[in-house]
């Protein structure tokens, strides 16, 4: 019999469906159960595509004694977290502050006023890894409750007044300058951190690190920094070569759970995807090196084929199991090798993707590149050609079998903050391939443009954001990141092509964030004032596995600032920089975005306006350079709605303005011109 989540949209919700628990949704049905009832409520929180949520759930939550316990002695909520990040996010933090670590799934115990008293990730069906199994903690804190409910109201109001005055712990400027030794101090100790053999920063689980990987290859671009090069370009190498990219159908996993990119959690999700594209699309336009580009066009062919939905948006994840297990979907035992691939091209990609009769995982094979093909060509005395035409067979055919498996489910709900990242991607590739030929299949602005439309059409409604959206259906206000990338993706997209309506649509998004999200230190808080059913607003500032929204608006608000002559954006900019500056020093990997802003603005951010009949040509040949401290704009009419744009027009001459918040400089006619202004 199916419980109350049978009415839900979130792909995590309905897997939880049929449980014998009974699961309400979040909202305030639960908690006015649990009030009347006078009992605590479990909150547990997951998504589609994490393995260890599925692991409880058929241990704990299918369970006929286990949830008749907790059906009589709780009141149960199950929680998507990607449809309720600010809920996942405080909740974490509770539990993190509880027992010094997180992870999902995220199973907390709450009062009836949602403030938590413990909490804690997975929980075993019987006692083991030095903690309770989930039914004895259960009989716990229902007797802790029954007993000490007192106390545990009291602690749990601490850890409230704990949340909040946590959130409240904004940075403060230290009048510390910032110069070029800055930046080469942040790389530097994003290069302490750094894995100098297998790439990537820190051990294992490794994360792909894709806003610090930017940083060094901005950084290397400014200054000439050969190690940041080198260290970056190391890190994208080692994950295209590893199990951690899907060698057969593109796209990148979540993490490695293993130091060499070996061994991936095997989910594949939306973000991850979109954040690696433009890493490897900035790797590109520093050194045009075309195995890039390709990993670029089969990451974007990946994330088309199996996460676009017809309507024109894009899913969230794809996950790790299949059949019950992780990663059965993406392996190889040496007998289902042989068996799609025999003969000698089959021995031939078995060097080439390290695969062994008795495994290289868990006695299975995940494929990387284990040789590469010259090494193999002259171990096996042929052509690199040959090679490669093997491989690329071998690759076909495995493909093809692999398709007649059973697939991960899909978690098929549009996230509007993962949607724009995505879009941003698409705008940064299509940028990138500027000055190359355009084919039917890579034009990849046309598909930001069509992407775009499909966003604010589905997630704008009265002016405002929604969060999430699945069967035609958009729903949940929409958070501070859902608003930041979108307005960036609005930015990048204006730029790209040259139509400045988006700019318009995005200087309306930033002034309903200054309206609805603005904190008194200047900085933004997570959740809308109009929102009420969290006892915290948050303001995080640091990069998680998506950049940091406040980063983000602080990157927006000096854009929106510059094209609209508001001084009071760029400012207020200027002003949240300038108070993360010295927390983007010293914990740069995690305050990446942070540390790029800051590096743009001591490398000389810029405005560039391409004022003539012919701007569209001259902003294809602007394009064609990699300049991430410049904004480009274009003026092909006398009347323009941006005020960085008037009296900028001539209608028998072209010229390029280069401006900084100080000034324009005198304008040039030329892009080689342009390009020493800005680079000088």
């Amino acid at each position: 019999m199916a419980n109350r989540l049978i009415n839900e949209q979130s792909p995590y919700l309905l897997q939880h469906a049929h449980n014998p628990v009974d699961w309400y949704p979040w909202g305030d049905e639960a908690f006015e159960k649990a009030k009347a009832e006078h009992k605590p409520v479990i909150v547990s929180i997951g998504y589609s595509a994490c393995h260890w949520c599925h692991v409880m759930e058929h241990e704990s939550f299918e369970d006929e004694a286990v949830a008749a316990y907790m059906n009589e002695h709780f009141v149960c909520i199950k929680v998507d977290r990607e449809e309720h990040p600010d809920v996942d996010s405080m909740y974490m933090d509770a539990v993190q502050a509880i027992g010094g670590s997180g992870g999902w799934p995220l199973n907390v115990f709450v009062t009836p006023e949602r403030a938590p008293f413990y909490g804690g990730t997975y929980y075993p069906p019987r006692a083991a890894y030095n903690r309770p199994s989930w039914k004895q903690l259960l009989g716990r804190m229902a007797d802790l409750w029954e007993d000490q409910q007192a106390e545990v109201l009291q602690q749990a109001e601490q850890m409230i007044s704990h949340l909040r005055q946590a959130s409240q712990n904004i940075f403060k400027a230290t009048g510390a300058g910032t110069d070029k030794d800055t930046c080469r101090k942040i790389a530097d100790n994003l290069l302490k951190q750094a894995d100098k053999v297998h790439g990537g920063f820190g051990n294992a689980p490794k994360f792909p690190g894709t806003m610090a990987i930017s940083y060094l290859l901005e950084h290397y671009h400014f200054t000439g920094y050969e190690p940041a090069l080198k260290h970056a370009l190391h890190s994208l190498d080692a994950m295209i070569e590893g199990g951690i990219y899907d060698q057969l159908g593109g796209g990148f996993a979540r993490y490695s759970t293993d130091r060499e990119w070996l061994a991936p959690h095997f989910e594949k999700m939306l973000y991850d995807n979109a954040l690696l594209v433009s890493a490897l699309c900035d790797a590109y336009s520093i050194t045009k090196q075309p195995r890039y580009a390709e990993i670029i066009r089969d990451t974007i062919a990946f994330v088309e084929r199996e996460l676009r939905d017809s309507s024109g948006g894009y899913y969230c994840a794809l996950d790790a199991d299949s059949e019950g297990v992780e990663g059965k979907f993406y392996t190889w035992t040496w007998d289902e090798w042989i068996a799609s691939v025999p003969g000698a091209d089959g021995d031939i990609a078995a060097q080439h993707f390290g695969v062994q009769q008795e495994g290289n995982w868990e006695g299975t094979n995940i494929l990387h590149v284990a040789k590469s093909m010259d090494e193999i060509a002259i171990e096996n005395s042929l052509s690199v050609e040959e090679v490669k035409h093997g491989i690329a067979e071998v690759k076909r055919r495995l493909l093809a079998d692999r398709n007649k498996r059973i697939r991960p489910q899909t978690d098929d709900k549009c996230l509007l903050s993962w949607n724009a990242l995505m879009n941003i991607s698409l705008c940064k590739a299509g940028v990138a391939f500027a000055s190359l030929p355009t084919t039917g299949n890579d034009n990849y602005i046309a598909r930001a443009q069509a992407h775009m439309e499909w966003m604010l059409e589905t997630f704008l409604h009265n002016g405002a954001l929604l969060h999430t959206w699945k069967n035609g259906t958009a729903r949940i206000a929409a958070k501070l990141d859902d608003y930041a990338f979108l307005v960036q993706a609005l930015l990048q997209l204006a730029a790209a092509i040259g139509e400045n309506k988006w700019i318009k649509q995005a200087v309306e998004l930033v002034e309903a964030v200054i309206h609805q999200f603005s904190h008194e230190s200047g900085f933004f808080y997570y959740t809308a004032g109009d929102q009420h059913d969290i006892p915290v607003r948050k303001t995080d500032t640091y990069d998680g596995a998506t950049p940091s929204a406040n980063a983000l608006m602080a990157h927006n608000l000096w854009l929106c600032g510059m094209c609209m002559e508001q001084n009071e954006m760029v400012e207020r900019a200027n002003l949240m920089v300038q108070h993360i500056s010295e927390t983007a020093v010293r914990y740069c990997y995690s305050f990446a975005y942070w540390a790029m802003l800051l590096q743009r603005q001591v490398m000389g951010l810029k405005t560039v306006v391409c004022a003539g009949k012919a701007a569209n040509e001259m902003l294809e040949e602007m394009q064609a350079n990699y300049l991430p401290q410049a904004y480009l704009l274009t003026l092909q009419k006398e009347i323009s709605d941006l005020p960085i744009l008037e009296n900028k027009f001539f209608a028998d001459k072209m010229y390029i303005f280069v401006c900084s918040e100080q000034a324009c400089l005198s304008p040039v006619s030329s892009a080689g011109e342009a390009l020493s202004l800005i680079n000088g």
